[in-house]
C-alpha cells in the first residue's frame, strides 16, 4: 500500500521509515535512511529514496524543514549521522552546487570574470593559465546569462539578480552531469527567474540531473515533473501533481509546526 499524504500516515501511526515513492525510479543516486543531527536537532530523519538520471526535482517544503541539509548531504558537504548516499555513476558524480546567496560573502575583492572562470578548475586547475579557447568559454557562459558586459565589474557592485546570472555561469562551466541549486530564485527580478529557468531547462534537455530548492510553489507544480517534499521527514517523492497537492502542502507545514514543538518541550 501506497501512502502518500502525511495526515493519513500520522493518524494510522505510521512511521517514517520509508519516503512514499509515487512510482519506482532507476537508481543513479541511491537515498538510504538518511538521517542527519546538529547536535540534538534533528534536520532529517530516515530519508529514503532513489534519483533517477536525467531528473529535473524539486525540493520543497517549510523554513526549517531539511531542504538545505539535504542538498548539502547530496553535494558531499556534510556527512549523514546515520544512513547513506550512493552514487551510481558511469563516470564523475562531483556536481555543481550552488549554495543560497546568503551565505556566499559579496565583499571580496574579485570580478565578475574571475568568478565564472573558477567553473573552468576541475579542468585547468586552480593555478594554470587559461588558454585562448578557455577565454573564449567564458565569453560564451557570460553572453548566455547576459552579462557579457559586465565581465570586469566587481561582485560587490551587482544586484542580486546580477550576481545569480554570474554563479549560473560558472555552472555552465563546470559542466557537471549533477546540478544542485539551493534556492536560486530568492531575491531576484522576474525577467532574471525566466532567463534563469530556461537555463535550467536547457540543462534538463542535455541529460543533466538537476535538483533545485524551491519556495514558490506554482514555479515547481509548472516548471518541474518531479518533487521531494520535505518537512524533516519525507512525505512525498515523485510525480509533482501528486506529492504537491493543496492537502500535502498543509500537513508539511503542520507536520513543521509540531517537530518544532517537540523541540521546545
Amino acid at each position: 500500500m501506497v501512502v502518500d499524504d502525511y495526515s493519513t500516515r500520522f493518524s494510522m501511526g505510521l512511521n517514517f521509515r520509508e519516503c512514499p515513492l509515487v512510482e519506482s525510479h532507476s537508481k543513479k543516486i541511491l537515498v538510504d535512511h538518511l538521517t542527519v543531527t546538529y547536535g540534538k536537532t534533528v534536520a532529517l530523519e530516515d530519508i529514503s529514496g532513489a534519483i533517477e538520471p536525467n531528473s529535473l526535482i524539486a525540493i520543497f517544503g517549510p523554513n526549517g524543514g531539511g531542504k538545505s541539509t539535504f542538498v548539502k548531504v547530496l553535494a558531499s558537504l556534510i556527512k549523514p549521522t546515520k544512513g547513506s548516499i550512493t552514487h551510481h555513476c558511469q563516470s564523475t558524480c562531483q556536481p555543481a552546487y550552488l549554495p543560497q546567496q546568503s551565505t556566499m560573502h559579496r565583499s571580496f575583492p574579485i570580478t565578475v570574470r574571475e568568478v565564472v572562470a573558477m567553473g573552468l578548475w576541475h579542468t585547468v586547475g586552480a593555478f594554470k593559465s587559461l588558454t585562448k579557447t578557455h577565454q573564449s568559454l567564458i565569453d560564451q557562459a557570460l553572453e548566455r546569462v547576459g552579462l557579457q558586459d559586465y565581465d570586469s565589474r566587481l561582485i560587490e557592485t551587482l544586484s542580486g539578480g546580477q550576481f545569480q546570472r554570474m554563479l549560473f555561469a560558472r555552472v555552465i562551466l563546470e559542466d557537471s552531469s549533477l546540478i544542485i541549486l539551493d534556492e536560486p530564485f530568492t531575491a531576484i527580478d522576474i525577467h532574471t527567474s525566466q532567463t534563469l529557468l530556461a537555463l535550467i531547462q536547457e540543462w534538463h534537455q542535455k541529460g543533466k540531473t538537476i535538483l533545485v530548492v524551491l519556495h514558490d510553489l506554482e514555479m515547481a507544480r509548472k516548471y518541474f515533473p518531479e518533487t521531494i517534499l520535505l518537512s524533516k521527514h519525507c512525505l512525498g517523492w515523485g510525480p509533482t501533481s501528486k506529492v504537491l497537492t493543496d492537502k500535502n502542502i498543509m500537513n508539511s507545514y503542520h507536520a513543521e509546526k509540531i517537530d518544532r514543538k517537540r523541540n521546545h518541550v
